[in-house]
């Protein structure tokens, strides 16, 4: 091969020079390099190992099957533990249905959110077949009817305080001829949106019927109300109670345990596998949760979502604030106290 070369005479004439020209390689032989340094193997790292977090033991079952309702639950005999949620936030409705509460109250009475968020709501504790109750912020059939048709397994009616306020509550929650709620069952979510051809058979079998006695003219008349067909359980509200009796500042109040009382045994007369009700209340601070179960509640909210992030943040900022002040361990005690008598109250 003739290559170019030039002389170290800048100005020279290029000459032609032979060389010889590179040897080629074959096609059958194949060219392997062949590093001077050996490179042992990488093998992957193990992983540290994560301490994994479960949820406390605060419920034998923590995510019921979808066949075991709440209705057949109690039926069973067994007591139920809740919560009532307020928030309306589905991140705290998931946390509360992986935890374990046997059923969850969505509270529209007294909460800020409407039917629309009540669904984003039931849509989270789905992923664990958690049972929803939706207390309705006033006992109508246009309530009732918008709630139902999200599909709950409860609904809770405030205010009953006779009989006739109970059997109208019953009859928002059937169709015709039974009651008049009015019909839309082929197309909403209650039903699945039409796809399960059984919903008009096990509606009322399937659903928990909830009305709250929460004045003195409804405890009076507590045991024509857990009489009524149809309601499956009576709600004591013992805030609205001693709003009844006077004492809106002191649910503790002598008298309003003795109406509580009066209440809870009118009701615990009646027998819930003969046209009776279960009993259901809520917790306070002077009467938690245990006692309400060795007094005969079978359905027991033993707390509220927005107490419990209240009283987590309060805490919180108390004790880095005490870590700011020297000697300030002797108070814990009492401030503790203090904001566990707060818990229900404004």
């Amino acid at each position: 091969m003739a290559t170019l070369t030039y002389t170290a005479a800048a100005s020279a004439t290029p000459k032609l020079s032979l060389r010889k020209p590179l040897p080629s390689i074959s096609s059958s032989k194949s060219l392997s390099l062949k590093p001077s340094i050996s490179v042992p193997s990488l093998k992957p790292l193990n992983p540290t190992k994560l301490p994994t977090l479960s949820p406390l033991n605060c419920s034998i079952n923590p995510s019921p099957s979808p066949s075991s309702t709440l209705k057949s639950r109690l039926r069973n005999g067994e007591t139920l533990y809740g919560i009532f949620l307020l928030s309306f936030s589905p991140v705290v409705a998931e946390i509360v249905a992986l935890s374990g509460y046997d059923f969850v109250v969505i509270d529209m009475e007294h909460g800020p959110g409407g039917i629309q968020d009540s669904l984003q709501m039931l849509r989270a504790l789905s992923s664990t077949n958690t049972p929803a109750i939706i207390r309705l912020p006033e006992s109508s059939d246009t309530w009732a009817k918008k709630a139902l048709d999200l599909g709950p397994q409860g609904i809770m009616f405030p205010m009953i305080d006779s009989p006739k306020d109970a059997k109208k509550a019953v009859s928002y929650c059937r169709f015709p001829p039974d009651g008049i709620r009015g019909s839309a069952h082929t197309v909403v979510r209650a039903s699945n949106y039409g796809i399960d051809e059984g919903y008009l058979s096990n509606y009322m079998e399937d659903l928990l019927i909830m009305c709250q006695v929460e004045t003195v003219d409804g405890v009076k008349k507590v045991e024509e109300i857990a009489a009524v067909d149809g309601v499956d359980c009576v709600q004591m509200g013992p805030l609205d109670l001693s709003a009844s009796l006077g004492y809106l500042w002191d649910p503790g109040h002598k008298k309003v345990r003795e109406m509580l009382r009066t209440a809870e045994k009118g009701v615990l007369k009646s027998e819930p596998g003969n046209g009776g009700a279960f009993l259901a209340g809520f917790a306070m601070p002077h009467d938690p949760p245990e006692e309400l179960g060795r007094r005969g509640y079978k359905m027991v909210s033993g707390t509220v979502d927005v107490g419990l992030f209240r009283n987590a943040a309060l805490e919180d900022v108390r004790k880095f604030k005490n870590s700011l002040t020297v000697g300030s361990d002797d108070d814990d005690g009492e401030d503790d106290k203090d904001g566990d008598e707060k818990y229900w109250s404004e």
